[in-house]
């Protein structure tokens, strides 16, 4: 089989937090594989410090329409890294290349993984937007529940209340509301995923590595229109 040497896939954090990009970057180190495509992460740096709310959400889709458009031809495959998934319809009109979003595919792989999926959200206010978008996407019936830690994207840099919290409502999850597999609901929480799945017992998917294995996908097996 011929190795792609040449590909690459670009990680957009949409946040303008440098830390959580750093987080993203190490999340995504074990898909980096001898003769697969590079991987490079970036921040978008008119994206504000957090994205935690709708206004958060929407302030962000048009520097990343701008932003892939600039870099198209450069990559072979794009994923937003945030878990809302911003701007994702309307950048897939501006490539053919790939463009996939955490939310999505941290979801879809979760379904793989078990029968009912909870996920572990940042604030209680971002609860009713994945709740909408669960809907859109037609997947409500296999949410367990989804449970905030109640701290914003800045705060999860404190790793031991962080960690506490997530083990909490993991466990949570788990018990009270019947979850087999567990979504961490930021890419902010990346280097937690391997600690909290050890902590509670159950699968826990990362979402920004859940999609950046997809991409690794496409990319091998050429799954684009362009």
């Amino acid at each position: 089989m011929e190795c792609i040497v040449s590909a690459s896939i670009l990680v957009i954090n949409p946040n303008s937090t440098a830390a959580v990009t750093r987080g993203i970057d190490d999340a995504c180190e074990p898909l980096r594989i001898p003769g697969g495509p590079a991987i490079e992460c970036v921040t978008l740096a008119d994206g504000p410090p957090g994205i935690e709310s709708q206004r958060d959400v929407e302030s962000v889709v048009a520097p990343l329409l701008r932003l892939v458009g600039e870099r198209e031809r450069d990559y072979d495959a794009f994923v937003i890294a945030c878990y809302s998934d911003p701007g994702l319809h309307a950048v897939r009109e501006v490539t053919k290349k790939p463009v996939l979003g955490i939310a999505e595919c941290a979801i879809l792989t979760a379904l793989t993984l078990g029968h009912r999926f909870g996920v572990i959200a940042i604030l209680r206010k971002s609860i009713a937007r994945h709740l909408r978008y669960l809907a859109a996407i037609g997947v409500s019936g296999r949410l367990a529940a989804e449970l905030p830690v109640e701290l914003g994207v800045s705060e999860l840099a404190d790793e031991g209340r962080t960690f506490k919290r997530m083990v909490a409502v993991g466990e949570k999850l788990r018990d009270d509301h019947g979850a087999d597999v567990v979504v961490m609901g930021c890419a902010g929480m990346a280097r937690y995923r391997k600690p909290l799945q050890d902590a509670i017992g159950i699968r826990v998917v990362e979402p920004t590595q859940a999609a950046v294995a997809m991409a690794v996908g496409r990319v091998r097996l050429d799954w684009h229109t362009g």
